[in-house]
């Protein structure tokens, strides 16, 4: 696995890396109900499958996934990299649960454009509701302190890093 998470870190383009996906989901066991902990967290998509270029690694943006179980939400967020990001970027927000032993169900919420924070506390916003009109989940096949892969409903293959430097509260508001 460290070779894994070092060409995720360091080329998360490398060929190499959906051979070590494999062997990294073969060699491993995710129990979430003992592991809801390790879920938690504010995760880097470093690598994915799909075609789509909004569920793709680019150098230039940060695209994470942040996950909290425990408040049963999660939501998707697509910004700049480096000092811009904190500007504006493109959220989608979700209702999570875990439904099994390796699955969380997703029900997307709203999403939209999320603006710079305002004097006084809160940000600019431009949200719309979801309706989403099939059910969607993530399959998580590898999880630890470091590393998330999982694979959505479609199909598609998404190996996280977990990103020690961001919090979760910091991307929603107080509760």
């Amino acid at each position: 696995m460290e070779t894994l998470i070092r060409l995720l870190k360091d080329h998360p383009k490398d060929p190499a890396i959906a051979g070590l996906i494999k062997d990294a989901e073969a060699r491993s066991e995710v129990d979430l109900n003992q592991q809801s902990q390790q879920l938690s967290g504010v995760w880097d998509l470093r690598w994915s499958s799909a075609s789509q270029p909004w569920l793709k690694q680019a150098a230039w943006l940060d695209n994470l996934q942040i996950l909290d179980p425990e408040r049963s939400r999660g939501m998707n967020v697509l910004r700049l990299n480096g000092p811009l990001g904190r500007l504006a970027a493109i959220t989608v927000e979700a209702e999570l649960s875990i439904a099994s032993a390796t699955r969380v169900s997703v029900c997307f919420r709203k999403g939209g454009w999320v603006g710079p924070g305002l004097p006084g506390g809160g940000r600019l916003a431009l949200m719309k509701t979801v309706t989403q009109s099939f059910p969607a989940w993530l399959e998580i096949t590898a999880l630890d302190e470091t590393l998330r892969i999982c694979r959505g409903n479609a199909g598609t293959i998404f190996a996280l890093l977990r990103r020690n430097d961001l919090s979760i509260e910091s991307f929603f508001s107080v509760d």
